[in-house]
């Protein structure tokens, strides 16, 4: 498994988020292998995308300027279905975030039991500051080229950060111009034309109700617990909501130029007005200070004192000083909605100091999964309510921890305060299912 990884890093040395993830994943199977070396070759080839494409996205701005972006999709593995997973535009992106975000989907889908494989996309660009016809200009470009990758029965992209209901709704009108193939091409689509109820809330949703599990297997509830959430996008917002229907009491949200602190607890106006604020004038979450909600500039929140832990902002925003701030403020778990939101040393330090841990491949799965939900429904031409979706949620979000618990106790992974290792068990579960399928197909599995 070390030669694996060496392999890995050798083949592409540049690309520290994409070792990250394989390292940590890699380290969690050592006890499968053990066990079962029979799976080795399976994971040399579960490391390697089956697929991976680059591609110019020429535009114009307002000003009538070309603009060159940089454009992405990693088919990373086709065993269990269609490829499944986001599409990310934000200046940051490169294939090192894109091949992460794409290994982690494959375990990720796999957790959720529906038959999906695991991909990603984005892109370079930035929507941030850019008028609506800059970005559909963009968004026509970006499809121009992606409508040759993906289909309803192959890949099946949806939203990720800076990929909300306008920008899918861009590339979906670009993509049956170019193809004449309306339908389940792009999931996260408005209600109007093929989208699915609580899409946009599912993984704030999802989070929470994992963390109500996990506090569940561990004698515990969330109700009247207080609870940090990083970010002020999709996940914080209806993370937020769902934490006031549990009867937690959530203390903070934040962006990137710092977080904004309640120290009664943010109450259902101040979520509308979250939503107003981010959803319809874009603005920052320093835009809420007042009435007892104090702004804190560059900060992360994590140095304010709670229970519980929900990071929903982007990766690595958990890193060891931040583990360290959170085991000295006795905080109990951490579910994270982000994807990899903890560096592999926070890791490590919330599990040796006894902080349950929720590691994103199976907390943040609601998303997908109601992603999932989506492409049901547009096959079968159906809409399901509010309620069958949440319930469905909901359901399969407490499937996927058990069966994660299951996996955990069966290697008999453990940390070293003597607690189950959830992120080993959600790495096994997804692994396996995998991996059998794989197995199935000979080495083009």
């Amino acid at each position: 498994m070390d030669a694996i990884y060496a392999s890995v890093v050798a083949r592409d040395p540049d690309q520290s988020e994409f070792h990250q993830t394989v390292s940590e994943v890699l380290e969690t199977l050592k006890p499968v292998i053990a066990k079962m070396p029979e799976y080795l070759d399976v994971v040399k080839r579960l490391v390697e995308p089956e697929r991976q494409i680059v591609f110019r996205v020429p535009w114009r701005d307002d000003k009538g300027e070309l603009q060159v972006n940089r454009g992405f999709r990693v088919q990373f593995n086709s065993a269990l279905g269609p490829y499944k997973g986001g599409l990310r535009f934000h200046p940051t992106v490169n294939l090192s975030i894109v091949k992460f975000l794409g290994f982690e989907q494959v375990l990720k889908n796999s957790l959720t039991t529906l038959p999906m494989g695991g991909g990603k996309g984005g892109s370079d660009f930035d929507p941030k500051g850019k008028s609506d016809a800059e970005v559909e200009s963009f968004c026509q470009s970006f499809m121009q080229e992606l409508y040759r990758h993906i289909g309803a029965s192959t890949d099946v992209p949806a939203g990720d950060i800076g990929v909300g209901g306008r920008e899918i709704g861009f590339m979906y009108a670009q993509y049956k111009k170019l193809t004449s193939l309306p339908g389940g091409i792009l999931t996260g689509k408005g209600m109007s034309y093929g989208g699915s109820n609580i899409r946009p809330e599912a993984t704030g949703y999802g989070v929470v109700y994992y963390m109500d599990e996990l506090l569940k297997h561990n004698n515990q509830t969330i109700k009247g617990k207080t609870v940090t959430i990083s970010g002020s996008g999709n996940v914080a917002q209806y993370a937020l909501e769902k934490c006031l229907d549990l009867g937690a009491k959530v203390l903070t949200l934040s962006d990137s130029k710092g977080y904004v602190h309640k120290a009664d607890g943010f109450n259902r106006e101040d979520l509308k007005a979250l939503l107003k604020l981010k959803n319809v004038t874009r603005g920052r979450v320093s835009d809420m200070a007042g009435d007892g909600v104090v702004f804190v500039a560059g900060k992360r929140p994590w140095e304010v004192v709670a229970d519980l832990a929900l990071p929903c902002a982007t990766q690595n925003e958990v890193e060891i000083g931040d583990a360290k701030t959170l085991v000295a403020n006795g905080c109990m778990a951490l579910a994270e909605g982000s994807n990899m939101s903890s560096t592999n040393e926070a890791v490590a330090l919330m599990h040796d100091s006894g902080i349950l841990y929720g590691c994103a491949k199976a907390a943040n799965a609601g998303g997908v999964l109601v992603s999932g939900l989506e492409m049901s429904q547009n096959a079968q031409r159906l809409l399901w309510t509010r309620e069958e979706v949440d319930n469905k949620l909901h359901t399969i979000m407490q499937e996927l921890f058990h069966n994660s618990v299951k996996a955990a106790e069966q290697f008999d992974c453990k940390t070293k305060t003597g607690k189950l290792n959830y992120l080993a068990g959600s790495n096994i579960a997804g692994f396996l299912k995998v991996a059998d399928a794989m197995k199935a197909g000979g080495i083009w599995g």
